[in-house]
């Protein structure tokens, strides 16, 4: 199953004291698994903005204790600052990055929300997707007033918080309120323009953000804003639904940019805000040279970026993530004023690179390292890494026929059905690269298991328990690695038939290459289920085992029959 992640943005009231910042910021690290990517204090806004990410369990922890922390900490009733607040942790929003929805993360939110206004006592109020009532939904409404206001809010019918104290006390006065809610991923984006024009940038800012411009009279720019009925501006809205966007000169490029927030990427990608300003600035004359990210991005929408543009050359897709980030890179110039980092800015690198803490994994060795270390003493990697690893070139194998396929001369006509088949085999590839170490820590997981002590009974049966977790664990990994090399195979077979056919031997050594990967695979499946009490289960794996091993001898055969009639 893929590894759920969630951001946490807290903003804490204390923006100048970094020895109380910094015993916040130590209190969320305390919880492993959580990864602290940035921390922005503003002096004039008395206001510390932390973001951090990690699977939902760890974050919300590590949010708990910071939230507590703060309220040790801070003293509300002191408090000064030029952004709106109402209490020492004011703000503390869930963000879904990935493989998780909204759904469960306004779940998790509403959990951390009722923790805190239990065990801490905080008033917490629940805003954006969390909010219990549609008036609660705006992070404005909920926080009216602010924190001078708290006194009176806190015991009234409509707005009494939903978790925790609904009085002013000695303690509540101290800590104020919390706002805990779930929201959209937002990503902070600047387009870099051809002008030194603000006013010129902030025209285009105008044409596409939600919001849009001013309705006037007559003339569009100097003309008399037209009124509705409440007296208000009516608007005019613009292009970009989700959008944010202001025009501003940077003096240290000497360049005017537009700078947006899109609060929603699942409504507003960056390519299509980034398109769409390209369209809108030309049309005045002007021209975009590139765009600057703030912040960090999830890896979804930067492969979204690349496939979008190579979709829009009419080129397959089904290329690695490398190449996709590199497409997405060039097409909206992100490297214009500095060199863009992946590593850096796509959150889930950043994690990757803290949770393996400068060690290299099995697949990102070179192909020497990787044969060496197979060869050393070390009983892993085994055959069931190499079995995942053969799997992962028959399937590149495969993916790179329809890549040739896509690209070939007077097939033009033809590029997305290779594109398609190239996904399919990018995938299999992907998730077989996984196996590789993913078989390496099923072994390491039974010496663990082995190693623990065993002098008392309880310690034994403990023991027991563990090393079957292991082997079991130890079994199904290897079987995951067949099934998927045998599907795989379908690629191939798919290439010999229709790919180009000058490299049709290619699909072919790609399904010798997925069968030696499901045989092998069902070696370790056998000796490991050997090793488990449940033998029901085991006679059943086996049995499973086999008939995938005789479907992939069958499909190999056919496709070979393929390539021979072709060569």
């Amino acid at each position: 199953m893929k590894k759920q992640l969630i951001e946490c943005v807290p903003n804490f009231s204390e923006g100048n004291d970094m020895n109380i910042i910094n015993q916040i910021t130590a209190a969320m690290k305390t919880v492993e698994g959580i990864s602290v990517i940035d921390v922005d204090p503003g002096k004039a806004t008395n206001r510390t903005v932390v973001t951090m990410v990690g699977e939902p369990e760890a974050v919300c922890e590590a949010a708990f204790r910071a939230v507590k922390k703060a309220a040790e900490l801070i003293d509300m009733t002191k408090h000064k600052g030029a952004h709106p607040r109402f209490g020492a942790t004011d703000v503390c929003p869930l963000i879904p990055v990935s493989n998780i929805t909204m759904e469960e993360t306004v779940d998790y939110a509403r959990k951390l929300a009722e923790r805190i206004g239990k065990e801490l006592q905080i008033p917490v109020y629940c805003y954006e997707f969390a909010a219990f009532t549609p008036e609660r939904k705006n992070l404005a409404v909920c926080r009216a007033g602010e924190y001078e206001a708290l006194g009176e809010r806190l015991g009234s019918e409509q707005w009494h918080p939903d978790f925790g104290p609904r009085e002013l006390n000695a303690h509540t006065a101290k800590t104020g309120a919390t706002a805990v809610g779930a929201r959209n991923f937002l990503v902070a984006y600047n387009v870099n323009l051809n002008t030194t024009s603000t006013r010129r940038a902030n025209a285009i800012a105008f044409d596409v953000r939600e919001r849009g411009r001013v309705k006037r009279e007559g003339n569009p720019i100097t003309g008399k804003p037209v009124k509705d009925e409440n007296g208000k501006n009516v608007m005019i809205p613009g292009t970009l639904k989700s959008v944010k966007a202001i025009g501003w000169y940077i003096e240290e490029y000497g360049i005017a940019q537009i700078s947006m927030n899109l609060t929603d990427i699942s409504v507003t990608s960056v390519h299509e805000a980034f398109d769409e300003v390209c369209r809108k600035a030309a049309d005045r004359g002007i021209r975009v040279t590139g765009s600057e990210l703030v912040g960090v991005i999830p890896l979804q929408a930067m492969l979204d970026a690349g496939r979008y543009f190579l979709r829009k050359q009419q080129r397959s897709t089904g290329v690695s993530d490398k190449e996709l980030i590199k497409i997405a890179v060039k097409s909206l110039g992100l490297d214009e004023l500095y060199p863009f980092d992946p590593q850096k800015k796509i959150i889930e690198y950043i994690l990757e690179e803290e949770a393996n803490k400068g060690q290299k994994k099995l697949i990102d060795r070179t192909l020497t390292d990787f044969a060496d270390e197979t060869a050393s003493e070390s009983p892993a990697p085994g055959g069931g890494s190499i079995s995942a690893y053969m799997g992962a070139l028959g399937a590149a194998l495969g993916t790179m026929v329809a890549n040739l396929s896509s690209h070939k001369r007077g097939w033009d006509e033809r590029w997305e059905e290779f594109s398609d088949w190239a996904e399919k085999g990018k995938a299999f590839q992907i998730q077989l690269m996984k196996l590789v170490d993913e078989d390496t820590n099923a072994f390491n997981k039974i010496m663990d298991a082995f190693s623990l002590p065993k002098k008392t009974e309880e310690e034994k049966a403990i023991r027991k328990q563990a090393v079957q977790e292991a082997t079991r664990f130890a079994t199904e990994v290897p079987f995951k690695t067949m099934q998927l090399c045998y599907e795989c195979m379908s690629v191939a077979k798919a290439m010999a038939e229709i790919g180009n056919p000058n490299s049709v031997t290619d699909a072919g050594v790609g399904a010798l290459a997925a069968r030696a990967g499901v045989v092998g695979a069902f070696l370790n499946v056998k000796i490991n289920a050997s090793g488990l009490d449940d033998k029901a289960y085991a006679e059943k794996i086996i049995r499973e085992g086999e008939n995938v091993v005789e479907k992939a001898g069958q499909l190999e055969a056919e496709i070979l029959q393929i390539v021979h009639s072709k060569i």
